[in-house]
């Protein structure tokens, strides 16, 4: 018999003191599944008295599903980051979106704080690779290891995206391109093979030009034409520039003022093109990958920065 009942929707609110008794609920029974581990983790020393204290300094979020607490997270801000402590969901939750949700939600908390934040930061166990991997495919990257732990930080608003296949990259690139405009400059970086051009093609189609986008390694920059009155797309490939202010010798038909510019290998190079640019950081997905497909699962992690993307939210593409 089918199930027809409709599917039960995770709510994630803030919480303060008044919900100790559940925040400990869920980081008890989080962190007691998990296999036993010497020095013991704090988290399994806590006590409603003790987790109040900290709701009470920095707030927290609750998962909720069905009005079962299922998912928690304690803010800590700590200079210019913030810790997300007492990260946990409820065995037999996991797997079903809630962390990505509370991490969401943390973006938002700290973004309406204005505590100044620019980063979150975790702390892992060595000894749980899985834990880690999960935060590093969220676009947390390690910065710093004191056996037994990890501290790993993205910077607060990065925004992390799934591309099983090809045509997802496309995808992904395509929705951005509705968010794009003339001047606009995008920095993207990966291994070779990554998935840098497959994106540029989405990017392309989005914005409707003309020409089929294909690496410009050696020619290292294209101009494409649009055919719909829009900005035109500006390729290049940075790889082989000392330095981005030969562009300028390159007689490109176009300004880069009037053009949405594409810089592959330019993490280090293009800061200097603009104060406002998007960091797009592509990565091959080995773990998930399937030996038998053609194409394997990437990670694309988007970061905004400067004044230009203050008011934009990269959530919703792809």
């Amino acid at each position: 018999m089918t199930d027809t009942r409709p599917e039960s929707k995770v709510a994630v609110r803030r919480v303060g003191p008044e919900a100790a008794a559940d925040v400990l609920h869920v980081v008890q029974a989080a962190f007691g599944a998990r296999p036993a581990m010497d020095p013991k983790p704090d988290a399994l020393l806590e006590t409603e008295e003790t987790i109040a204290e900290k709701l009470a300094a920095g707030g927290g979020l609750l998962a909720e599903l069905d009005g079962e607490p299922v998912g928690t997270l304690i803010l800590d801000p700590i200079g210019s980051t913030t810790y997300l402590r007492r990260f946990g969901v409820v065995p037999g939750h996991q797997g079903h979106g809630i962390a990505g949700a509370l991490i969401d939600a943390a973006v938002d908390a700290v973004l309406e704080s204005g505590t100044g934040t620019d980063d979150l930061t975790v702390v892992a166990r060595e000894e749980l690779p899985k834990t880690i991997r999960f935060w590093d495919r969220q676009g947390f990257r390690e910065i710093l290891r004191d056996s037994p732990l990890v501290e790993m930080r993205r910077p607060l608003r990065t925004a992390v995206f799934q591309a099983p296949t090809a045509d997802a990259m496309r995808g992904i690139g395509r929705s951005l391109a509705g968010q794009l405009t003339k001047g606009d400059l995008i920095v993207l970086t990966g291994d070779l093979g990554a998935g840098k051009t497959t994106f540029t093609q989405g990017l392309g189609a989005g914005l409707g030009v003309r020409g089929h986008v294909t690496s410009p390694t050696f020619v290292i920059a294209r101009v494409h034409p649009s055919r719909v009155g829009g900005p035109e797309l500006v390729h290049v490939d940075a790889y082989r520039l000392d330095g981005l202010e030969e562009l300028d010798d390159l007689d490109l038909d176009t300004s880069l003022e009037d053009a949405v510019t594409v810089v592959e290998w330019g993490e280090d190079l293009a800061e200097g093109l603009s104060e406002s640019r998007l960091e797009i950081r592509i990565v091959r997905d080995v773990d998930g990958a399937d030996p038998g497909a053609a194409f394997d699962p990437r990670r694309v992690e988007i970061t905004p920065v400067g004044p230009r993307w203050h008011a934009l939210s990269f959530r919703g593409l792809g």
